[in-house]
């Protein structure tokens, strides 16, 4: 299969930081890669050189003559237009777009038309010119995608149907992401760019997991092997002349274990009898509560108790209200009627997506230790220090004014601080924009055995699914509704909304009309693309049960996800039936 794009011993510094050191890599046709690493070690460099938009300092980047191909960067510019005119434009007349059911699929799965086809970019927020720019790429027929944190504006429904519409393109794909399950979900490849290297992993998120967690054992492994033979020299050389040593204390340090520090999983009847302890009875309560956004229902006369110990993740559609409902239970709003009832032992941190005033004249460290010096969360104690350095600010960058972060790493040091409060109710409002995966996982680290009330705004599934005991949605009726069967039960319930289900028919039932039989045999056609990626999914699954036989807690962790893709497999099968049942 021939490569798109070749890099060939290439070489990119800024400053005197080499981000890239002598990289040799290649793309394939239909290969679809996620890249993956800590923040500024060079992710969105190696895409800006492979893709063109950066020019190499060393070495030499070859595509394919005039290879079809779009970028989406974080630093991409929308034209001053209209939506219309940046996504629609080598269209001349609105029937010609409107006739392709791949691009009216784009516009509707992107939110363009909530958003309005003849709304100006210039007024649009951030993330909605990002879902713009993202639209305009996909709509091209393209043999290649670069794309830097394409669901980053994402709602969880949103994060899926781009998984979707990747799958069933044969476009290659190079993606920068830290949503770990679309990671999974997509990837057959992943590159992590990582002190100037880039080291490649077949599959996804779990794979990549899996190999680095293997690399680490086999590296202490050798390590141990190395030392061994040190204990040896050391003891002949003590039994030697006593001219040859002066014996001096020799501490050897054990080898590194395939993963250190495993977290226990999560007791959860520890967790809520500390909880009530801390907490008492009432946490945060709305009694018979109405709250608009604008002119937009959000609660009608609603109850819902928030109790001691609780861990909710909130889930719904961009501008359903989530930020909205988080203020009101954060008591920054005040509801409309009905009231809200806050418990006397209550001690509240709300991370809200805006950028709090953070006090530039400190460093780092300095800022943390403003709130406290120590901290204990759970039955994890820390210094000031030891927690930055786990939400992603190492010892020497501790030492930077605030006033010098970027965006990202002002959010990180907002969240730190709120930790250092001890607060015993978190209100969390989309807390994984702008982290990396390890520092994502340092966050679930600390979440996962954190007893308090726990209330979580997230587009980001895995974690939702990690730290959180039950997913509540807003659906738009003016309700908070529980879903038992958590986001997989809320992405089925919105598929039926946007798509509702075909009512039983008697079996002589035909498509009324071309433009149903058409929509129909779509539909047949997606349930059988997503059938065929959890069939695959499925018999990974087995193979991977097998090969981990005596490793238990790998065991647990595969049995969850196999029942997943086994209850959703069964669910696009029945809808897969009905649709056939339409057509034939």
């Amino acid at each position: 299969m021939a490569n798109l794009v070749n890099l060939e011993s290439v070489g990119k510094s800024y400053g005197v930081k080499p981000l890239l050191d002598n990289i040799s890599l290649g793309i394939a046709e239909g290969e679809r890669i996620g890249v993956v690493g800590l923040n500024g070690g060079g992710k969105t460099t190696l895409l800006e050189v492979l893709s063109g938009l950066a020019e190499p300092d060393s070495g030499r980047v070859s595509r394919v003559r005039d290879l079809p191909m779009a970028v989406v960067t974080q630093r991409t510019e929308l034209p001053e237009s209209t939506v219309r005119d940046a996504v629609l434009s080598h269209y001349a007349a609105e029937h010609e777009w409107a006739a392709d059911p791949r691009v009216r699929s784009i516009v509707d799965g992107l939110g363009l038309t909530a958003l309005g086809l003849d709304s100006p970019t210039t007024n649009l927020s951030g993330g909605e010119r990002r879902r713009v720019a993202l639209a305009a790429a996909l709509v091209g027929d393209l043999d290649l995608l670069v794309l830097d944190e394409p669901t980053n504006h994402l709602d969880v429904e949103g994060v899926r149907w781009l998984a979707d519409h990747l799958l069933a393109r044969r476009t290659a794909l190079v993606v920068v992401t830290h949503d770990r399950w679309f990671l999974d979900t997509v990837c057959g490849r992943t590159w992590e760019v990582a002190n100037g290297r880039v080291e490649q992993y077949e599959g996804g998120y779990a794979d990549w997991i899996f190999a680095r967690a293997e690399r680490a054992r086999l590296a202490a492994s050798a390590e141990e092997k190395r030392r061994n033979l040190a204990r040896k020299e050391l003891a002949w050389l003590q039994r030697g002349a006593k001219a040859r040593t002066s014996k001096p204390r020799y501490r050897i340090e054990a080898a590194e274990a395939l993963i250190a520090d495993v977290p226990q999983p999560r007791d959860a009847v520890e967790l809520l009898s500390f909880a009530r302890r801390r907490l008492g009875k009432t946490v945060v309560e709305l009694e018979d509560v109405t709250l608009h956004a604008g002119d937009k229902p959000v609660l009608e006369h609603v109850t819902w108790r928030i109790g001691p110990g609780d861990r909710i993740g909130l889930v719904g559609v961009n501008g359903s209200g989530k930020t909205t409902l988080l203020k009101l239970l954060a008591g920054e709003y005040a509801p409309e009627s009905g009231r809200r009832v806050e418990g006397k032992t209550v001690r509240l941190a709300h991370l809200s997506q805006e950028l709090e005033d953070l006090p530039g004249h400190l460093r780092v460290l300095e800022a943390v230790e403003e709130i406290a010096g120590r901290v204990v969360l759970g039955k994890q104690e820390m210094s000031a220090s030891q927690l930055a350095e786990r939400l992603g600010f190492p010892a020497a960058r501790q030492w930077t004014p605030v006033d010098d972060l970027s965006g990202g790493e002002r959010r990180r040091l907002q969240l730190a601080r709120l930790l250092m409060g001890e607060p015993n109710v978190l209100l969390l409002d989309e807390p994984t924009n702008d982290l990396d995966i390890d520092t994502l996982q340092q966050l679930e680290d600390l979440l996962d055995s954190w007893p308090g009330t726990l209330v979580v705004v997230s587009h980001d599934r895995y974690l939702v699914e990690r730290v959180c005991d039950g997913v509540y949605a807003l659906l738009g009726d003016g309700r908070v509704t529980h879903l038992p069967g958590g986001i997989d039960e809320y992405l089925a319930r919105r598929e039926r909304t946007v798509s509702p289900a075909p009512a039983p028919a008697p079996a002589e039932r035909r498509p009324s009309s071309a433009a149903e039989h058409r929509a129909a045999m779509k539909e047949l056609g997606r349930l059988e693309r997503r059938l065929d990626v959890l069939s695959k999914r499925e018999s990974e699954l087995h193979e991977q049960l097998a090969a981990n036989a005596t490793n238990p807690e790998k065991l647990v962790e595969l049995n969850t996800e196999l029942k997943s893709v086994l209850a959703e497999k069964d669910d696009v099968e029945s809808r897969w039936l009905e649709t056939s049942d339409l057509i034939d």
